[in-house]
């Protein structure tokens, strides 16, 4: 990628964490630049590219990460630094995760890969939890679909954390992906077997102190 279009996504995800993607045009982004607007044009024609570009940019880690499951040791510590990395790169793109449902309606190519990332991050979770179970950290699931509300549960609350983070920020506080992380991670602790509980109990204690 040219060193002009690297700035141009730059100063875009400034602009669009700040005012909001529905809020910021092309001559926003070329005034912000200093350039002319048909300058930008000529390396994105529209603002949807610059959208997707974005997109693509924010979603290259989140598959890398799944592609990286079972490739490495899995326990209740590196499950809690892998969820924060994605809760703050998350905070990196948040434009994206505030106006979601306008996002995803009104663009296809976004829409239908993100369509497809959903399945991959259940499936994620399917595998995530069958490794804790084969190593006596996680109970195995006493109803069918108890595996599914838990995951979907997980998932919801990772897509929308970061808006209602936003909604009830009333002081303009920095925001932290620490504690959606705890609250992500929490999730799994009723599910947990006395080992698993013990594990996790050492990483809260690293984390709370």
């Amino acid at each position: 990628m040219s060193q002009t279009k690297t700035r141009i996504l730059k100063a875009a995800l400034f602009l669009f964490n700040k005012d909001g993607y529905s809020n910021v045009t092309i001559r926003n982004i070329a005034t912000e630049l200093k350039m002319s607007s048909g300058n930008l044009n000529y390396h994105f024609r529209k603002r949807e590219e610059i959208l997707e570009a974005l997109y693509f940019e924010m979603v290259a880690a989140f598959d890398q990460r799944i592609d990286a499951l079972g490739q490495t040791a899995i326990t209740i510590q590196t499950i809690k630094e892998d969820m924060q990395h994605s809760l703050e790169r998350m905070i990196s793109y948040r434009f994206f995760w505030t106006d979601l449902y306008n996002i995803l309606r009104q663009n296809e190519a976004i829409r239908s890969h993100f369509e497809k990332a959903y399945l991959r991050r259940f499936q994620g979770y399917e595998q995530l939890f069958a490794y804790l179970n084969h190593q006596g950290l996680m109970k195995d699931f006493e109803f069918e679909k108890e595996a599914s509300l838990l995951i979907e549960g997980m998932i919801g609350f990772s897509n929308t954390w970061l808006y209602n983070s936003l909604v009830y920020n009333k002081n303009g506080v920095e925001l932290d992906a620490e504690q959606p992380t705890l609250q992500l991670i929490s999730m799994l602790y009723p599910y947990l077997t006395n080992q698993g509980k013990a594990e996790f109990r050492k990483v809260m204690l690293g984390v709370l102190g």
